[in-house]
């Protein structure tokens, strides 16, 4: 008997699917790097309560996916963390179990996850690799995110030992682009500076930035990672992590990304430190000798060209986007 020519046709299931890399996952699909056979299913908390198992369940059994991008998270930044640990803790851990659990119980050949450097170790030697994980206490400030986000690692480790399935996970650095959170409390920092930057523009007032501005930062930009995420799902088949990042030679101080946004939006007015403000941690470097070594030819974008388009597109969709 002969197979049937042509590629086996995939569902692809990608929870979080209207955050920031599920957006730019689903904008590199659309724009010419999804392939003949594959089916994108994009859902958000609309569609299902992750954190119930029953909801979960029924997700799955509705879109009978075969893969699963795994993104959907209560995520904030670095004040909303200090203030509700156990509710990142808790959530998150209910959120993963689930997904990894109906993926486990419909079949699913395939789950990528979404874990942070924010979850490796506070004291460790830098660069971090994909081996050091577990290697100590997350930084205080987060540690429920992050012990949540470390089990995933945990279980899909399970997964493959007492079930033979293929769940991995991946690790990306400061991630920013269009359809972020731009909530100057509770984003991250590249988007809070952004909106910070558009409103001192339009009131003529100086740029307070929070901190230093010495504190170093990896940045990956959303549409890059969604085609890394894209090679992960379709040739990546380690179950141990891996960590999508630009190099450990394109760090940028807070102030140089405000710098760079400063510059992508013309404004003219005076920046200020606050000093007051906390600086969470000073670095957490990261190494992609691994994705170095899988894919050596891979092109990121310029950080200042990706700056630029990603104030292009919140100046532009001002009205619509999460801040």
């Amino acid at each position: 008997m002969t197979e049937a020519a042509g590629p086996v046709p995939k569902r692809i299931l990608v929870t979080g699917g209207t955050g920031l890399v599920g957006k730019a996952i689903e904008k590199v699909v659309a724009d010419g790097e999804g392939r003949p056979g594959e089916e994108w299913i994009f859902v958000s908390s609309r569609d299902a309560d992750l954190t119930n198992a029953t909801e979960t369940k029924a997700l799955f059994e509705q879109h009978k996916p075969t893969h699963v991008i795994h993104l959907a998270a209560m995520v904030g930044g670095l004040f909303k963390n200090i203030r509700y640990n156990l509710d990142f803790w808790r959530r998150n851990v209910h959120i993963n179990d689930n997904v990894l659990h109906s993926a486990y119980e419909t079949g699913v050949q395939k789950v990528v996850s979404c874990l942070s450097t924010c979850i490796f170790p506070d004291k460790t030697t830098y660069p971090i690799d994909e081996s050091m994980i577990h290697n100590g206490p997350p930084h205080s400030s987060n540690f429920g995110y992050s012990y949540a986000k470390r089990m995933i690692d945990v279980q899909n480790r399970g997964y493959f030992e007492q079930h033979g399935c293929r769940f991995t996970a991946v690790i990306p650095t400061n991630v920013f682009g269009p359809h972020d959170n731009f909530n100057i409390e509770d984003g991250h920092v590249l988007p809070g500076l952004i909106h910070k930057v558009y409103l001192a523009k339009q009131t003529g007032s100086a740029l307070t930035i929070w901190g230093t501005g010495k504190p170093r930062r990896q940045f990956i930009y959303s549409l890059d990672l969604a085609r890394l995420f894209l090679w992960v799902l379709r040739e990546y088949d380690e179950v141990e992590p891996i960590i999508l990042s630009v190099g450990e030679e394109n760090e940028v101080s807070i102030r140089e990304a405000a710098e760079a946004i400063v510059e992508a939006m013309d404004f003219r007015g005076e920046l200020v430190f606050d000093t007051t403000k906390a600086d969470g941690q000073f670095k957490k470097t990261a190494s992609n000798a691994k994705l170095q070594r899988y894919l050596p030819d891979f092109q990121f974008t310029p950080f200042r060209q990706a700056v630029k388009e990603t104030c292009t597109w919140f100046s532009t969709n001002y009205a619509d986007a999460r801040k």
